[in-house]
């Protein structure tokens, strides 16, 4: 069902069919079709109201933690892949709430990125903190005076 919503919800996003405070009129109708036509189920405009909240609460917890050294998204396995043992336990100590993100698989991390991210941030560009670190210590390189 997932799939179904947010394919619309991509689509919509893209043709700049969101209002302020939430989606144009418009969009609940065809989310509720494409998904009765594709999932064969019945869901109402609540239900994608309801769905579009957990979506952003993953987007922000993940978000953040992907803006911090040590977190990359696995793209293959769809989920936050974590440098070292040492980056979670820091982590987990300042926010206990979030220590199920850690095996979370979230599928459709593209298109919740797509719908809730400014700069449609991918991870192109991310490096994991040993990878900085051997960078760090390894000197100038010849292009560096």
């Amino acid at each position: 069902m997932d799939i179904a919503l947010l394919e619309v919800l991509v689509e919509d996003h893209n043709n700049g069919d969101r209002a302020q405070n939430g989606w144009k009129s418009h969009v609940y109708v065809a989310v509720i079709t494409n998904v009765r036509d594709k999932c064969n189920e019945t869901i109402t405009k609540e239900n994608i109201i309801s769905r579009c909240k957990t979506f952003e609460k993953h987007y922000e917890a993940l978000s953040k933690m992907l803006s911090q050294n040590g977190f990359i998204w696995d793209w293959v396995n769809h989920k936050l892949s974590i440098d070292s043992a040492d980056v979670w336990t820091k982590y987990v100590a300042a926010n206990n709430k979030k220590v199920f993100y850690k095996n979370k698989v979230i599928k459709n991390w593209d298109a919740i990125t797509t719908i809730y991210s400014k700069d449609h941030a991918n991870g192109q560009g991310a490096v994991m903190r040993a990878q900085t670190i051997l960078e760090q210590t390894a000197g100038p390189t010849e292009d560096c005076p």
